[in-house]
């Protein structure tokens, strides 16, 4: 039960405490006077959590922090939760147990890190978490009616929130996550999952037929082969046999140009031969005649050279002798006789020496010049037969110089050559044209042109019938068999290797769908699960709303007895997709609308409390109702009230602990003369909501 509730610069509060007992207790005051915060307050206090957008809107207006602390009592214990927070949006909270004077700190912040969880500690203690005790202990303004006035379907989903099975909707979520992460697995190991398995058993099946058809397909290209392979082996045999025929022809071809080569060779041999002989023979005739003269001419050029060296020698002297003759001609000029007297010695004399006589010495010079002229004219003669002598010795060696160059030695030698000049001239002549191809007489130039023909007679008899178009016809034969047979083995290769590759696959494809038949049955047992267990509409499901539903019902029933209403009983069903309520008096079936106002707000407040009591109710064994009386008439308010006070009685007396009812309402007037006792009226004022008891 819940003793008291303080808050502090808390919402619109500034400085609240509220005081709780057994029974009723009621806030009253206009709307926005505060009354719901106190929802907030206890919310936050005991779970944290509350129905603001934010943490820092719990904090009123210029304060800089606020607290809600709740005190309550189970089972004879008593705890106080308390949370603050400031404007920075720090929590700090506290749960402590009250023993005597002794206060016992039990949990303390929200260090969920840390395995520290204050909220824990409270849902432990209280029984229920802030989403069961939003169901189990407080009903929002609107829903106390709304459960009777609600279509079947959304009545099924307010069952379903009561007991839990609109989280199957999270576990089902969590399933097919469960079911993702583990095809996902299965992905990443095997490359399929089991939604694959038709997909690779079509394959499979698509495959199988694949290699059967391609297995005498293979079979036919291996006979294929096989006979292109013998026929190849027979030409291959024809070729090796014809093939040095080929070789010979070109070997015969080669020695018949090298003999008409070689003849040609042979011929511009001789030719040249003869050429060199006639030029020989042009060279030396005539030689040895001129060469003969050569003693006699030696001996006449010899005298005639000694003839003109005394030419030389005496022109020579003479030349000096007019050289002499001439100083003493000038000499002589200048001795002269006068008076018979010497002009040197100045004796007397007849007449001078002819030595010193001009007229001597001029006569004398004369003599010498008209011999040195003589002499001229037969060194000129001589000369003459000296350059003759020259020529005629020049020619003498240049013949036999000729003749040692060719080593002629005698007239015999140039015979002889004449001799072999005709000869070859007249073999020449026997050679037949090389244009004609008559060969044999070519053979007789020597011994070699005929070794060369002998080889070509022996060429010709060995490729005797041999024709090389039908050999290259027949290799043309045997490269496109080979041909054929290269495209046979290629196709035979992409077969036998779509055969291998189709096994491997089959092999490969049967282990996958060994392996996914069972992740198939797992994944199959994971749907059935999701679908029987998780499913709100599967069987398990179901069982547990038709349980809720006889439990709701029963217990319902029960207070309705308690409130002594005509309502004896009533009973919820679930039909298809909706929940239906039935009333009864007696074996009478009731319908909602023709029961009166305060039956129908006794109906949906027992349904409210059954609904209650499947939860288990919190240990704290209290109700909130916020604007209980919406949309309600005076009559049923008026009603409404009595029936909170008997069931808090009713409660009591069955030795239970009593039913603790906090009601949010403005219509204070409906409290007048109840037997309420504690009632807090709300107002608003400037410092904040002023709270004061009735």
């Amino acid at each position: 039960m819940i003793t008291s509730v303080e808050l502090g610069d808390f919402l619109s509060h500034s400085s609240t405490k509220l005081d709780f007992g057994e029974g009723v207790t009621v806030f009253v005051g206009d709307n926005g006077s505060g009354k719901s915060s106190i929802i907030d307050a206890i919310t936050f206090a005991l779970f944290g959590q509350h129905t603001r957008k934010s943490n820092k809107g719990l904090i009123r207006r210029g304060a800089s922090q606020g607290f809600a602390k709740v005190n309550f009592t189970i089972n004879g214990k008593f705890y106080q939760a308390e949370r603050k927070i400031d404007t920075k949006g720090t929590l700090s909270a506290t749960f402590i147990q009250k023993i005597d004077d002794e206060e016992i700190t039990l949990a303390s912040g929200e260090r969920k890190q840390f395995g520290e969880s204050m909220t824990k500690e409270v849902e432990a203690r209280i029984g229920l978490d802030f989403d069961r005790l939003k169901i189990a202990s407080i009903v929002q303004q609107g829903e106390l009616n709304s459960i009777i006035n609600a279509k079947p379907k959304e009545f099924k989903e307010l069952l379903n929130a009561i007991i839990g099975i609109d989280k199957l909707d999270v576990a089902s979520e969590l399933m097919k996550t469960v079911q993702k992460n583990f095809r996902n697995s299965i992905q990443e190991q095997l490359g399929y999952d089991d939604t694959h398995f038709e997909i690779l058993k079509n394959e499979l099946e698509k495959i199988q037929t694949d290699v059967i058809d391609a297995k005498p397909l293979k079979q036919k290209l291996v006979e294929q082969k096989s006979d292109h392979e013998k026929e190849i082996r027979i030409l291959e045999k024809k070729i090796e046999k014809d093939a040095p025929k080929i070789d010979k022809l070109e070997q015969l071809e080669t020695r018949k140009s090298e003999l008409i080569r070689y003849a040609k060779d042979a011929i511009r041999s001789i030719q040249e031969k003869i050429d060199e002989n006639q030029r020989k023979i042009r060279d030396c005739e005539g030689c040895f005649e001129i060469a003969s003269s050569k003693g006699d001419t030696q001996d006449k050029l010899t005298k005639t050279e000694s003839e003109l060296d005394n030419f030389t020698k005496k022109i020579h002297k003479n030349s000096l002798q007019l050289v002499k003759l001439k100083e003493q001609k000038s000499l002589a000029s200048k001795l002269k006789l006068k008076d018979k007297k010497c002009p040197v010695c100045d004796s007397e004399v007849d007449h001078l020496n002819p030595l010193f006589q001009v007229k001597h010495l001029k006569e004398e010079e004369i003599a010498l010049q008209k011999e040195n002229e003589l002499l001229e004219m037969k060194k000129n003669e001589f000369n003459y037969k000296r350059n003759d002598y020259s020529k005629k010795l020049q020619s003498a060696l240049q013949a036999e110089a000729t003749l040692r160059a060719h080593s002629i030695h005698n007239i015999k030698q140039i015979e002889s050559i004449k001799q072999e000049i005709s000869t070859k001239k007249n073999n020449i002549q026997k050679i037949p044209s090389l244009d004609s191809g008559n060969l044999i007489e070519v053979a007789s130039i020597d011994s070699h042109a005929k070794m060369l023909y002998e080889e070509i007679t022996k060429l010709e008899k060995e490729t005797k019938g041999f024709v090389p178009d039908e050999f290259n016809r027949l290799k043309i034969s045997i490269e496109s068999k080979r041909g054929e047979l290269t495209d046979l083995e290629r196709r035979f290769g992409a077969i036998d290797e779509k055969i291998n590759q189709g096994e491997y696959q089959i092999k490969k494809i049967n282990s996958l769908l060994n392996e996914l038949k069972i992740v198939k049955k797992y994944v199959s047992q994971l749907c059935e699960i999701q679908e029987k267990i998780f499913n709100r509409d599967g069987p398990i499901a179901t069982s547990l709303r038709s349980w809720a539903l006889n439990a709701i019902s029963t217990k319902a029933s029960e207070y309705l007895m308690a409130l002594n209403t005509k309502i004896h009983r009533i009973a919820l069903s679930e039909k298809t997709r909706d929940v239906s309520i039935t009333c009864y008096s007696r074996n009478t079936v009731l319908d909602i609308e023709s029961l009166s106002g305060g039956e129908q707000v006794s109906v949906a407040l027992a349904l409210r409390l059954g609904m209650a009591h499947l939860l288990g109710v919190s240990n704290l064994n209290f109700m909130i109702l916020d604007e209980p009386t919406t949309h309600l008439d005076q009559e049923r308010r008026k009603f409404l009230v009595d029936v909170f006070s008997q069931l808090s009685n009713i409660t009591h007396i069955n030795s239970k602990p009593p039913l603790q009812f906090i009601i949010i309402t403005h219509d204070s007037e409906i409290f007048e003369d109840s037997n309420v006792e504690r009632i807090y009226r709300f107002e608003s004022s400037p410092e904040g909501t002023k709270v004061t008891v009735l």
